[in-house]
């Protein structure tokens, strides 16, 4: 991974890819312009649906030059970290929620070499955060319900962006926004401090491997908007 910085970072989310066609897609998205990709692996426990695990990482992560972010909606977590890590992800992030010890789960992520990532559920208060920011490399703010992707954004997460972004200070922590980013929504939590921005049919729409320039024009008016 690069340095870090807080310019804006586009992370589209496979998760509203043509599933038969991961590989071309993400270099489709890439060299369209995005900054990140985005794996929402999913176990139908934790969430409402199953996606993918640690094998389709492994077979992705060769068509991935950018940022393999992995946005793990499961319970338990611990068991799959060094599967994640072995697959080649760049960030592994797990839910506050997921289990009783996220302080051994950061801890255990950060072992295998990956950066780690703490996710907050729209019901979770900022506050969940602070005992654990010397251990983590990303917040993701999950601005929907997790388990589906094309929600409707929870504007109340704003001020949960806005506490955590004051909490952080001049910690080198990404606050990353998951749901329902457009570039309606872009410009509200680039305004408190958001700068990673992940994006699934706002990315995706209107455009496929044989006809990517929408993903390109996609990509550019989310960032023009949160710049």
């Amino acid at each position: 991974m690069t340095a870090f910085d807080r310019t804006i970072k586009i992370a589209p989310s496979i998760l509203a890819s043509d599933f038969a066609n991961f590989g071309a897609e993400i270099e489709a998205v890439e060299a369209q312009g995005c900054d990140w990709i985005h794996v929402d692996v999913m176990d139908g426990h934790f969430v409402p649906n199953i996606t993918f695990g640690p094998e389709t990482c492994k077979a992705i992560r060769p068509h991935i030059k950018t940022v393999m972010d992995v946005h793990l909606m499961i319970a338990p977590v611990d068991p799959y970290i060094d599967a994640f890590a072995a697959a080649g992800a760049d960030i592994i992030t797990a839910h506050v929620e997921a289990g009783p010890h996220i302080h051994r789960t950061l801890q255990a992520i950060r072992a295998t070499g990956a950066k780690a990532g703490l996710a907050l559920n729209p019901g979770t208060p900022a506050s969940a955060a602070a005992p654990l920011l010397d251990l983590v490399d990303l917040i993701c703010v999950m601005t929907v319900n997790p388990g589906f992707g094309g929600q409707k954004f929870i504007h109340s997460q704003i001020e949960t962006v806005k506490t955590l972004r004051s909490m952080i200070g001049d910690r080198p922590i990404h606050i990353e926004i998951d749901g329902g980013v457009d570039p309606t929504t872009a410009p509200l939590v680039a305004a408190v401090g958001a700068d990673v921005l992940v994006a699934g049919s706002a990315v995706f729409k209107g455009g496929s491997v044989k006809n990517p320039e929408p993903y390109g024009q996609n990509i550019s008016a989310i960032r023009a908007a949160a710049s």
